[in-house]
């Protein structure tokens, strides 16, 4: 296995990637020999970044401090959870153990620790210890936080006690770059943040042993990030993360890195688009990425020298971007429900953000909930702005989106016909060209099946991120794109809008090439609004081949036949009728293995049998059409 992936991956690889990994290994081999050991990171004095995070926390609403209470109570409890597990609960007087930072709430083991240099350790390919981002989430210390606001906010002095624990464990459990939790740039730079974060709140109250111990931390990773940076085909949300990590922690040694904040603006305009959209092809990540670069716009507001003006436009667009999309089913592509701050489980992630960038920016938006942790660090946007209505195309994107009434509900529609994923492994990316997600009342009724689990997922990875999982067309079931890895692809469909009439009766039309190498065939898809529904029409360009259409249902609706037609419901509310061609339909969910039914995933490590609506039979030049309508409420 390993093998095949340092091919695939060097398949991935133009010269000058080749030549930077060779050096990077260089670098690797010097490190083991030379940089381990905290005496060779000095703290140097500790300087605030966001000077006005003491006062705004202070004048939290009585909801939110209780939302902070409630999760400062959690982690004094020995209660953490992330990633659709739990950890065993520890006790008071044992918080934080030596173990707990290697430690794998599924499989139970441990992941190795100082006695192994990070390099050392094998995190693709060793599947007996779990899945790796699991203990990289505890890693990130961002319990610390919470922690910090309820000791500001509420005098809790078992919450300092607490911060000082973790950080004099972590300290002494992860030496200079030795275990786990030195292995990945993003991960040093994420809890880098939450250290910040922490100063920032209540570093007055912390020990002078333990601010040392912070300051030795932030140096180390300071030497860190620089040296081993995502670059070529990785410069995804970890290079992202990775700068913001070296800008922040330049501000809190009092000077301001020009490399770390140019290269930052230029990722910018990389990985948002101009259209707002993220260039991953996945709005979770693409928050992810904004609530990195709006920290750090924040941090520089208050260093006096704010980002550029066409910086806050770009996160502007991605805000807009963001309320366009169904409020309950904004998810596409990967989601490992990466957070820079954060509370805990946090359902309305994406929509923070976008209320976060209009809080900072001062303008009207999507106003956060009540219990907004992020309010505290870019305030709350100036009132509501309008809803929006009608067809959105975003081009860069790829993304076509349809909010509007049919049948007395009120509708919305999502087309995709963008990019695989973004840079040449496309790591976030999954095989859903021309799919479709539909939202009826609000709530999701054909979705995206989501992500369940990255490095331990085996087959089931690739099938959540497979064509055959998405509402769109397969052939033989087939991908569009070809999988080489969990994170990488070989072959990737190019997708195109062709065509796009608004009006009353709206028209999208758009094709790949995924299968034409393989099936000498192009998918093209149009989908257009009729007095009575929308038409589905799919034609195989060139060509004519056995195909299956699917529409993925979302968990707890089902679905019931007559003739060519299936009626979804809602328990005994019919919401939507699917009309096919002819009655070749195939109902199911769940299954012992991919495909044999229907599967969606609401969160990372979590997944739910679904009924999954496949269609079969010959399609060609000539097409074939589906028809959905929304049920009006008192049809019966």
């Amino acid at each position: 296995m390993r093998i095949g992936w340092y091919i695939n991956r060097l398949r991935s690889m133009g010269p000058a990637e080749v030549l930077h990994r060779l050096d990077e290994q260089r670098r690797r081999i010097v490190s083991r020999r030379r940089d381990d050991g905290w005496e060779r990171y000095p703290s140097p004095q500790l300087h605030p970044v966001l000077r006005g995070l003491r006062d705004a926390a202070l004048t939290a609403t009585p909801v939110l401090r209780q939302a902070i209470a409630a999760a400062a109570q959690n982690t004094l409890c020995g209660q953490f959870s992330a990633l659709g597990q739990t950890w065993p609960r520890r006790n008071r007087d044992q918080l934080f153990a030596p173990e707990l930072w290697r430690f794998d709430p599924v499989t139970g083991e441990l992941w190795p620790g100082p006695e192994s240099h990070t390099f050392d350790i094998d995190f693709r390919h060793r599947g007996d210890r779990g899945d790796v981002k699991y203990v990289w989430e505890i890693n990130r210390l961002q319990q610390l936080p919470p922690l910090a606001a309820h000791l500001l906010l509420a005098g809790d002095d078992q919450a300092g006690a607490a911060i000082e624990a973790a950080i004099d464990s972590w300290h002494s459990a992860n030496p200079p770059f030795r275990g786990i939790g030195w292995a990945s740039g993003i991960e040093v730079a994420l809890r880098a943040i939450s250290l910040i974060v922490t100063l920032d709140l209540v570093g007055d109250r912390l020990g002078a042993a333990t601010r040392q111990r912070v300051g030795e931390i932030l140096a180390a990773s300071a030497y860190w990030l620089p040296r081993f940076p995502s670059r070529f085909s990785s410069a995804n949300n970890h290079l992202v993360a990775e700068l913001a990590g070296q800008y922040l922690i330049s501000l809190v040694f009092g000077t301001e890195s020009a490399a770390a904040r140019n290269a930052l603006l230029a990722e910018v305009h990389k990985q948002i688009l101009a259209d707002g959209a993220g260039a991953e092809q996945t709005p979770t990540y693409a928050a992810f990425t904004a609530e990195l670069i709006l920290l750090c716009a924040a941090a520089a507001r208050q260093a006096g020298k704010p980002f550029p003006p066409a910086a806050e436009a770009r996160l502007a667009a991605f805000a807009d971007f963001v309320g366009w999309l169904p409020r309950k089913a904004i998810g596409f592509g990967d989601d490992d429900e990466g957070r820079v701050l954060t509370l805990g489980d946090e359902p309305g992630y994406v929509r923070s953000i976008a209320a976060a960038i209009h809080g900072l920016l001062g303008m009207p938006g999507n106003v956060p909930e009540t219990d907004d942790f992020r309010s505290l660090f870019f305030g709350a946007p100036l009132g509501p702005a309008p809803a929006a209505y009608g067809l959105q195309t975003f081009t860069q994107g790829g993304l076509s989106v349809w909010r509007g009434e049919m049948n007395g509900r009120s509708v919305e529609l999502t087309f995709d016909h963008g990019p695989l994923g973004y840079l040449s492994i496309a790591a976030h990316g999954h095989a859903d060209a021309l799919s479709l997600t539909l939202c009826i009342d609000g709530e999701p009724v054909l979705v995206d099946p989501g992500t369940w689990l990255y490095g331990s997922g085996g087959g089931w990875r690739d099938w959540f991120r497979s064509t055959p999982a998405h509402n769109t067309l397969n052939i033989e079931g087939k991908s569009q794109s070809i999988m080489t890895g969990a994170f990488n692809w070989s072959h990737k469909a190019v997708a195109a809008l062709a065509q796009s009439e608004r009006g009353q009766h709206w028209k999208l039309r758009a094709r790949h090439d995924g299968y034409k190498g393989r099936f000498g065939v192009v998918h093209q898809r149009t989908v257009a609004q009729q007095a009575d529904g929308i038409l589905v029409t799919d034609q195989l360009l060139g060509g004519r081949r056995m195909a299956e259409i699917v529409f993925q249902l979302a968990a707890g609706l089902r679905a019931s036949r007559d003739g060519t037609t299936v009626m979804v419901l809602r328990g005994d509310e019919p919401l939507l009728a699917v009309r096919f061609p002819d009655a070749a339909v195939d109902i199911r969910a769940g299954g012992d293995t991919p495909g044999q039914g229907g599967w969606v995933s609401p969160r990372f490590g979590a997944r739910q049998p679904a009924e999954r609506l496949a269609w079969h039979g010959q399609v060609g030049e000539d097409g074939i059409q589906i028809h959905l309508a929304a049920i009006a409420p008192s049809q019966r």
